[in-house]
């Protein structure tokens, strides 16, 4: 399928997700709709079980929804099998996590790497290049024959930040990506996500903290599964 000009870039409807927890189902998400446009850097919010969480896993492929709709880039992926929506999420998303999530014996370019070495989509020597022009990027590229062990928390995140890049997504989903490191590292991550944001890649980003929150440009509140405020302008803060 081809994706539909000039729609959203990710747009959910009566977004539904429900598990079934002891005797009585739970809406983890109820009825959530919203659009996401190209480069928008978002920050979604909300108390522990407050649905942050799932609408960040659905809105990566990684879970599906009970009911309801789901377009990324114009194509519908709500229904798609798990094989598919490893195919998708390989094309077009990058994940950053909490916890790093890199291959602890393998070095920092070589985790880089991973992406297009499952996607197939470069050669050998192609591969390399970008990975090196990534670690660039991120600000370390004397380091990329580094284990993570010989690297800090914020130099493991930025090496992540780079792999979540390789393949060259429109959008960029980070789960609480500063929940590991201290406050000088959570400043340096956040500045780099400014930075792509500002070049045009679309950032959906989990967090519980409104300092790391004031960063985006449009914060989303959830609370028991509902969307319950949608800024697009002002700090967390004043919600």
């Amino acid at each position: 399928m081809k994706p539909v000009e000039n729609a959203h870039l990710i747009e959910i409807r009566d977004l539904r997700k429900i598990y079934a927890l002891g005797e009585e189902p739970v809406a983890a998400l109820d009825g959530v709709s919203l659009s996401i446009d190209a480069g928008e850097f978002v920050a979604i919010m909300g108390a522990s079980g407050s649905g942050k969480s799932t609408l960040l896993n659905i809105l990566g492929c990684l879970d599906t929804p009970t009911s309801g709709s789901y377009l990324l880039d114009g194509i519908e992926v709500a229904r798609r099998s798990r094989a598919e929506l490893a195919r998708i999420r390989n094309q077009k998303l990058g994940f950053v996590f909490q916890n790093f999530n890199l291959l602890a014996r393998t070095s920092a370019i070589e985790n880089v790497e991973l992406p297009d070495f499952y996607l197939g989509r470069l050669g050998h020597s192609a591969r390399r290049k970008r990975a090196k022009e990534l670690l660039e990027r991120v600000g370390l590229g004397g380091r990329g024959t580094h284990t993570p062990a010989q690297l800090s928390g914020g130099q493991q995140q930025r090496v992540a930040i780079a792999r979540a890049l390789m393949n060259e997504p429109p959008v960029l989903f980070a789960d609480e990506p500063t929940g590991n490191l201290d406050t000088k590292s959570s400043v340096e991550i956040m500045n780099l996500f400014t930075e792509l944001s500002g070049e045009g890649i679309t950032i959906v980003m989990v967090t519980h903290e409104d300092d790391i929150a004031a960063y985006a440009k449009r914060h989303l509140l959830m609370r028991d599964g509902h969307l319950i405020k949608d800024d697009k302008a002002g700090r967390i803060g004043q919600m």
